[in-house]
């Protein structure tokens, strides 16, 4: 009977680092070695990390992969080892090679280049056209990258070649609906190919991105037979039989919480901590107003990088009601980070007075109201330029799809964790933070007075979000069909949604796209994300 036993590598290899990614590799060979692994499995572009883009153009960054590729192969001693990588013949490959016995045995080229979403591959790389196969322990297995395994042909190609086992590489980026997209592919893939499947996906947070790992093992008929935790690092023991066409997960971790929201805070917490340990920033500060999104994103940042490396600013003016003071103070205490109150009041009115000539005959508007929060982002700005700590910004995707949000003021930052988060999805992360803490033992993470409060900018007396904005529920069903969606607004009308509405909603995100494209970065985590996913003409007559 022939048995494959595998070492599957589910860890973050990020962009650019090459000697450190190569080092890593070198590492889990060896621990791979004296597990008695056949064969050692890497991401998608372990060398390169994924998307290396514009890297790619420079001779040197490919040149310097290659030699630590030929390092690794030279030091396989006893293990087989299949490593992604940028493969450059006169063109570029996204390549994944097997090293064994001390050589590059075979290189294996992506044949599917996906150019949509998030991925440019097609800008980048040359497509590849035949299957790649080797035996290894008397096992056939086939091997394909990421974007192929969504395709019949590559699958079915390795198939046709002999194989019995397809390993499939991948940087494959997370979303809500990922997950159970990606299951029903592989089985598709199993049942039409006969072949079992082990998918092995990257993990970490990248610029705008993140990957959850969620590595998946599927026998011939297309049963799963073992997921991996998401955003969990590990290394994955697998042995597949080949009498049966199936595989066997050895002691992988297990997923604690199943839902959504566990999964989704999970994500939004990898990617506060890789953007800001990546980037070798010590810290993070944030305007904390004692509303709900400045008090998930302390939630957030908190559990990303400890109360140690927080600092949380209350910035008052006439319009703070107590009930903010006092929950954003009671969310810091809790939480313990480094708290401060500073007043706005005095340089608020500084500038006020410095332009009352020039605006002399005009009434007060909503150029007040954003003087406000451009004194709190001129003010967060210089704290976070004297103590090293990236600014985060608060503003969810529902605020920036309206344009509920002001330039050079809260949209200060330089990371927007809720960016691609609803305001919706905001209320049930908090309470669902709020149960995880309870499971723990620990007091509420977000005060509930907090999450249970009318939703306002305070930058007037008694507003509330909803002068300005349909309710939460409904704006969000709207922008979610016509994002997401990509629906009319006669289709989303349709659906029992008032005409004028959409039509008011779909102007307001039209109108807003330059807001939008001086946004700072946060992570997609919808099928559907502002930024390098959508992107609308700034000028543009279609509405």
């Amino acid at each position: 009977m022939a048995t494959l036993r595998l070492a599957l590598a589910q860890f973050d290899f990020p962009v650019g680092a090459v000697a450190a990614n190569a080092a890593r590799v070198g590492d889990v060979m060896a621990q791979a070695r004296e597990g008695g692994a056949d064969l050692a499995v890497f991401p998608e572009l372990t060398l390169s990390g994924y998307p290396p883009e514009d890297l790619l153009l420079r001779p040197s960054f490919l040149a310097a992969c290659d030699s630590e590729l030929h390092a690794l192969a030279g030091a396989t001693n006893g293990v087989a080892a299949l490593v992604g990588h940028p493969h450059s013949e006169g063109e570029v490959y996204n390549a994944a090679s097997l090293l064994r016995g001390g050589s590059i045995e075979l290189t294996a080229h992506k044949q599917a280049l996906p150019n949509y979403g998030v991925f440019d591959d097609k800008r980048y790389f040359r497509p590849g056209h035949e299957a790649a196969t080797a035996v290894i322990e008397g096992v056939c297995v086939g091997i394909v990258i990421c974007e192929d395994i969504w395709q019949p042909e590559p699958a079915a190609q390795a198939a046709k070649a002999g194989a019995e086992l397809i390993v499939v590489i991948n940087a494959s980026p997370w979303d809500s609906a990922k997950q159970m997209e990606r299951e029903a592919v592989l089985r598709a893939r199993a049942q039409e190919t006969g072949c079992a499947i082990v998918y092995l996906n990257l993990i970490g947070g990248q610029d705008e991105v993140v990957y959850d790992g969620g590595s998946l093992l599927v026998n011939a008929d297309g049963e799963i037979a073992a997921r991996a935790p998401a955003f969990v690092d590990a290394l994955l023991w697998a042995t597949f039989d080949a009498d049966t066409r199936t595989l066997h997960a050895e002691n992988w971790p297990e997923t604690v919480d199943r839902a959504p929201e566990a999964t989704l805070y999970a994500a939004l917490v990898r990617g506060i901590r890789d953007y800001i340990d990546k980037n070798g920033f010590p810290g993070v500060l944030l305007g904390l107003s004692g509303g709900i999104d400045s008090a998930l994103t302390l939630a957030l940042a908190v559990d990303a990088l400890g109360p140690h490396r927080v600092t949380a600013v209350m910035m008052p003016s006439r319009y703070t009601s107590q009930l903010s003071l006092d929950g954003a103070r009671a969310q810091a205490e809790q939480l313990g980070v480094d708290y401060h109150i500073i007043s706005i009041e005095q340089t608020f009115q500084s500038f006020v007075e410095a332009l009352t000539p020039a605006f002399a005959g005009k009434p007060a508007d909503t150029t007040e109201e954003n003087l406000q929060s451009r004194t709190r982002g001129a003010m967060l700005m210089a704290l976070s330029n004297k103590h090293g700590r990236l600014l985060l910004a608060t503003g969810n995707k529902s605020e920036m799809a309206v344009g509920y949000a002001t330039l050079y003021g809260d949209m200060c930052g330089a990371y927007a964790p809720l960016k691609d988060v609803y305001k919706t999805v905001v209320y049930r992360l908090s309470r669902w933070r709020n149960t995880h803490s309870a499971r723990l033992g620990e007091g509420d993470a977000i005060p509930s007075a907090v999450i249970e409060r009318p939703p306002s900018a305070e930058l007037r007396d008694n507003q509330t979000d909803q002068d300005s904005l349909p309710p939460y529920d409904e704006l969000d069903a709207i922008l979610a069909r016509f994002i997401e969606g990509e629906q009319s607004q006669a289709e989303i009308a349709g659906q029992g949604y008032h005409a004028d509405t959409v039509r008011r909603v779909v102007r307001l995100v039209l109108l807003n796209e330059f807001k939008r494209r001086q946004s700072a970065p946060g992570p997609r985590v919808t099928t559907r994300a502002f930024g390098r996913e959508r992107r609308y003409p700034i000028t543009s007559g279609w509405r």
